[in-house]
């Protein structure tokens, strides 16, 4: 079964994949939000709503905690 995410949503995976591969540990909130350049509160919330679908885990209040639970296949490009 194929994910089913917006086009927004898909861009925080598509950076969550990339980040975690890149530099071999998740992104802070910290880092979305200095990469989308918008609000933490915005970047709180989309992670909050990435959870909430099943498409990332994460471990409440624990930095850096970010677990993609989508196939990387299904990833759009990051822009």
């Amino acid at each position: 079964m194929s994910a089913q995410f917006t086009n927004k949503q898909g861009q925080y995976l598509a950076f969550i994949y990339a980040y975690t591969k890149l530099n071999r540990r998740p992104p802070a909130e910290a880092d979305m939000q200095r990469f989308f350049e918008v609000t933490p509160p915005t970047v709180h919330q989309m992670v909050m709503a990435l959870e909430k679908r099943g498409f990332i885990s994460r471990t409440p209040r624990v930095s850096r905690s970010i677990k993609l639970l989508v196939d990387p296949s299904e990833l759009p490009q990051l822009d």
